[in-house]
C-alpha cells in the first residue's frame, strides 16, 4: 500500500471494487481543469466534523478535494482524456510522434481500465498486454522484480538488525558486567538491546521526509543500509554496556528511514493490481531476516575466542547483519528511482524512462504516468486549500480522528502483544526453560521458520477474510497461547513436558501472530488516512510502533525477573485480551473500501462504532455459541445514507425503505 497515495483508491483493489467505484453515485472530480465533469462540494457539508461545516469551511473543502484523489479522471470523455495525454506529453517534453501516441492513449485508459477494448488505435501486442494485467497479473517486466527483490533485501537487513542480538546478549552481558539479575543490570540489559527502538522513535522515522525529498527513494535506502551496515561492523568492535548502547542508537538511523521508505519505493513502482501483494513482501522478508538473524547465531555459536578480548563469537554475531546491508547498497542503483519521485522534481522524462523499464509496453507507462501526474495535481490542490495545520487536523476532524485512534490502535499492539519479546529474548527465555545454549539457539531458529512460514498465507486472507476479521479471530488465539506457555512454567523442570509445552507454546503463538497482527497494522495505517494527511499519519503510526518496541525491550528482562515467566507472558496474554476488545470497539473495517467509502466508514460518532462492537460480539455469541438465528447489527456507517441522514438520523433510512416498498407496490399493481 503506497503511503503516498499512488493507489487510485488509497488502498489495495480488485476487479470487483474497481467497478464498483466507477458506478459509485458519489463521483469524484479532476486535478485537471476541464468541463465534463462538475465536482460538487456541497455534499460534504456534515462530512469530517462532529458539528456541520459551513460552505466556507476550509475543511469542508480540503475534504472536497481530497476525494478527487478516489479517481480525478472520473466523468471525462474519451476525447477531453485523450488531448489531456497529448497536453501533458508536450508539456513533458516528450515531443516524439510515439511518445504522444502513448501518452494518448494512456490517458484514455486511466479514465477507464475497462475501455481498452473499444480503442481501435492498440496494437495487437499492445491489447494482448493490457488484457495479461487481469488475467496473468504477475507477468512483468524483470525489472519490476528486481526493484522488488532490493525492497526484500532491505526487509532481510531490517530483520537481522532486529534478532542477531537474540544470541550474542547471553555473551556479552556477561563480559560488559551486566549479566545479573540485580535491578541495574536488567535495566542496562534492556537499554542496550532496545536503543535502536528508541533512536527510531524519537529520530530516526522522523528523517524519513527529508531524507526522501533530498536523496530520493533510492538514495534513501542506500544511505540507511550504510548507516545499518557501519552500525552492525561498530557493534562488533564494542567493550563497554554503554559503548554498545551506542552503537545500537546510531543503527536506529538506519532502521526508522528504511523501514518507512522501502513500502513506499515498491508501491510506487508496482501496478495498481499487483500492488497490495508486493507490499506485502516487506512484512515477509522482514520476517525471513529474522530467520537468518537467529541462523547467524546458532552458527557462530561455536567459533573460538582466538584471543579476542571478551570474546568473538558474539561479534560475529552482531557483525553479521552488515552482509545483507552491504548487497544492498551493491544494487540499489541498478534498478530505476521511483518514478513519481522524479514527478515531484518536475523530471518527467526521467519518470517515463524508469516506467518504460517496469512495463512491458509505452502505453502502460504513459498510462499509469498520466494518472500519477493528475494524483500530483490533485494533492498539490490540496495542501492550497485552508491554511489550517494539517497536523492539527488529525485531531480535530472526526474523520481524521477516528483513523488515528484505530491505526494506533493496531500499531501499539503489534508491539504489546508480546511478539518481539520473544523475537529479541526467545533464547533468554529458552535457557530460562532450562534449555541448553546451543538448544536455546536451535529454538529460536524455529521460532524464526515459523513466524516466516506463517506470513505467507497473508497474502490470500489480508485480502479475503479482512483486516478486523484477521485481528478477531487472532488475538483471542493469541493470549491462549501466551497464557499457556507461562504457565508452562509450573510444569516440573524433570518432566520432558517442561520444555516442550513452552517451547510449543512459542511456535504456536508465532504462527497465529503471523498471518494476522504481523501484517495488518502497516497495511491498516497506510490505507485509513485520507490521502492529504497520509505521510503525516505514517510518520505517527511508525513512530508509535517504534516507541512501543522499545518500551517492550527495555522493560522485559525486568519483568521477567520481577514476574518470573508465568507473570510475564500472562501479563501480554493480558495485553492479547484487551487487544481483541480495542479492535472489536474501535477498529472498522477497511477491505476492499474505495475513498469514498472509506471517509464514511470512519465519520461517524465513536460512539456508534463502539455500541457496533458490542452489538457484534452479542450476535457472534448468539448465532454461533448458543445457535441461534438471529440477524447481523447494521454497520455504524450504514445508518447515514447520503449526508440527509446525518442530520435526521434513522428516520430518513425508513423514509428510504417506505419510497423503495411503496414503488415496489406501485410496480406489482400496474403488472
Amino acid at each position: 500500500m503506497d503511503p503516498h497515495g499512488t493507489d487510485r483508491t488509497g488502498s489495495a483493489m480488485d476487479e470487483k471494487t474497481h467497478d464498483r467505484r466507477l458506478s459509485s453515485p458519489s463521483g469524484s472530480g479532476t486535478a485537471c481543469e476541464h468541463h465534463d465533469h462538475v465536482h460538487d462540494t456541497s455534499s460534504f457539508r456534515h462530512q469530517g466534523t462532529d458539528n456541520p461545516v459551513k460552505d466556507d469551511s476550509p475543511v469542508k473543502d480540503r475534504l472536497a478535494a481530497s476525494r478527487k484523489l478516489a479517481n480525478p479522471l472520473d466523468g471525462l470523455s474519451s476525447h477531453r482524456l485523450a488531448t489531456l495525454g497529448e497536453a501533458y506529453a508536450l508539456k513533458a517534453g516528450l515531443n516524439d510522434h510515439e511518445d504522444i501516441r502513448a501518452f494518448r492513449l494512456g490517458a484514455m485508459i486511466a479514465g477507464d481500465e475497462n475501455r481498452f477494448g473499444t480503442i481501435s488505435e492498440l496494437t495487437e501486442r499492445e491489447r494482448e498486454v493490457l488484457e495479461r494485467e487481469t488475467t496473468h497479473k504477475w507477468s512483468n517486466p524483470g525489472m519490476l522484480y528486481w526493484v522488488i527483490i532490493i525492497c526484500s533485501l532491505c526487509a532481510a537487513v531490517q530483520g537481522m538488525d532486529e534478532t542477531v542480538v537474540n544470541g550474542a546478549q547471553s555473551f556479552y552481558k556477561v563480559q560488559f558486567g551486566i549479566g545479573s539479575k540485580s535491578q541495574r543490570d536488567t535495566w542496562l540489559l534492556g537499554l542496550c538491546n532496545s536503543a535502536p527502538y528508541l533512536c527510531c522513535a524519537i529520530l530516526g522515522c522522523w528523517l524519513t521526509d527529508p531524507m526522501n525529498k533530498a536523496f530520493g527513494r533510492r538514495g534513501t535506502i542506500f544511505i540507511s543500509c550504510v548507516i545499518s551496515a557501519l552500525a552492525c561492523f561498530w557493534q562488533a568492535f564494542t567493550n563497554t554496556w554503554w559503548h554498545m548502547f551506542i552503537a545500537r542508537f546510531v543503527l536506529g538511523l538506519g532502521i526508522g528511514p528504511k523501514s518507512a521508505t522501502t513500502p513506499i519505493f515498491a508501491a510506487e513502482c508496482s501496478p495498481p493490481r499487483l500492488r497490495g501483494a508486493l507490499v506485502m513482501q516487506w512484512q515477509v522478508w522482514t520476517a525471513f531476516g529474522i530467520m537468518i538473524g537467529f541462523a547467524a547465531d546458532l552458527a557462530f555459536y561455536f567459533v573460538p575466542d582466538h584471543g579476542v578480548e571478551l570474546g568473538l563469537n558474539w561479534r560475529l554475531m552482531m557483525g553479521s547483519a552488515m552482509i545483507p546491508a552491504v548487497i544492498v547498497c551493491c544494487l540499489a542503483y541498478i534498478c530505476p528511482e521511483s518514478p513519481r519521485w522524479y514527478l515531484t522534481k518536475h523530471r518527467h522524462r526521467e519518470a517515463f524512462d524508469a516506467l518504460c523499464q517496469l512495463r512491458w509496453e509505452k502505453v502502460q507507462a504513459a498510462r499509469d504516468l498520466f494518472y500519477m501526474h493528475t494524483l500530483l495535481e490533485a494533492e498539490r490542490e490540496i495542501m492550497s486549500v485552508g491554511k489550517s495545520n494539517r497536523l492539527k487536523e488529525i485531531f480535530t476532524i472526526r474523520r481524521n480522528r477516528n483513523a488515528m485512534v484505530a491505526s494506533e490502535v493496531v500499531m501499539f499492539l503489534q508491539q504489546f502483544c508480546g511478539i518481539n519479546a520473544i523475537a529479541y529474548y526467545s533464547s533468554e527465555i529458552f535457557l530460562e526453560a532450562g534449555f541448553s545454549e546451543v538448544s536455546a539457539l536451535a529454538a529460536s531458529l524455529g521460532f524464526g521458520v515459523i513466524n516466516w512460514l506463517f506470513a505467507l498465507p497473508a497474502f490470500y486472507t489480508i485480502d479475503t477474510f479482512g483486516r478486523r476479521n484477521l485481528l478477531l479471530t487472532t488475538f483471542p488465539l493469541m493470549a491462549l497461547c501466551m497464557l499457556f506457555t507461562g504457565f508452562s512454567f509450573w510444569i516440573p523442570p524433570t518432566s520432558p513436558a517442561h520444555i516442550g509445552c513452552i517451547a510449543l507454546g512459542i511456535y504456536l503463538f508465532a504462527a497465529v501472530y503471523s498471518p494476522g497482527e504481523g501484517p495488518v497494522p502497516f497495511t491498516y495505517s497506510a490505507e485509513a488516512y485520507p490521502l492529504y494527511i497520509r505521510p503525516i499519519g505514517m510518520s505517527l503510526a511508525t513512530a508509535t510502533t517504534w516507541f512501543f518496541n522499545f518500551l517492550l525491550a527495555v522493560t522485559w528482562p525486568s519483568l521477567l525477573n520481577a514476574f518470573t515467566p508465568q507473570g510475564a507472558f500472562a501479563w501480554y496474554g493480558g495485553w492479547c485480551v484487551v487487544g481483541f476488545f480495542l479492535i472489536l470497539f474501535l477498529v472498522p473495517e477497511t477491505k476492499e473500501k474505495t475513498l469514498e467509502e472509506l471517509d464514511s466508514v470512519f465519520d461517524v460518532p465513536l460512539s456508534r462504532q463502539v455500541k457496533y462492537g458490542a452489538k457484534q460480539f452479542g450476535y457472534f455469541w448468539a448465532s454461533y455459541v448458543l445457535r441461534r438465528d438471529v440477524a447481523k447489527p447494521t454497520l455504524p456507517h450504514m445508518y447515514d445514507i447520503n449526508d440527509k441522514a446525518s442530520s435526521e438520523g434513522e428516520g430518513w433510512e425508513k423514509e428510504i425503505v417506505k419510497e423503495k416498498e411503496g414503488a415496489r407496490d406501485n410496480k406489482k399493481a400496474s403488472v
